[in-house]
């Protein structure tokens, strides 16, 4: 667990709705979704709700490493790569149905918890 320079939050705090979510699968295919119900946990976790995966599930389930990408809206890019966790209930869940649209299923929490932090190719973290 790593802690996100404060730049990284502003920006994630100013990115555009849209984020990039990729994992793999257990022989290295790489599997992209967009997805738009997200936030932040705390200051290394966060969140993307899994209200449709398919791909993904499986893909976290068997053990993939994750990474979000996302830019601002004044055109920043940032990755956030790190270790995913797949929660069905507990704080972080619980969290999730919180802000997750009551019209969504809320299926999980899928928690990515960053250990490397990029803009471009300039790795911050």
């Amino acid at each position: 667990m790593k802690s996100i320079p404060e730049k990284v939050n502003q920006a994630w705090n100013s990115r555009q709705e849209a984020i990039v979510f990729s994992t793999v699968d257990k022989n290295g295919i790489p599997n992209s979704i967009y997805a738009t119900c997200t936030s932040k946990f705390n200051d290394s976790i966060f969140v993307v709700a899994d209200n449709f995966f398919h791909k993904t599930r499986e893909n976290i389930l068997a053990g993939s490493k994750a990474s979000i990408l996302f830019i601002t809206k004044e055109g920043t890019s940032y990755q956030l790569k790190g270790t995913i966790k797949y929660y069905t209930s507990g704080e972080i869940y619980e969290d999730m149905k919180k802000w997750n649209p009551a019209h969504l299923p809320g299926n999980a929490a899928a928690a990515l918890d960053v250990e490397e932090v990029y803009s471009g190719s300039e790795k911050l973290v």
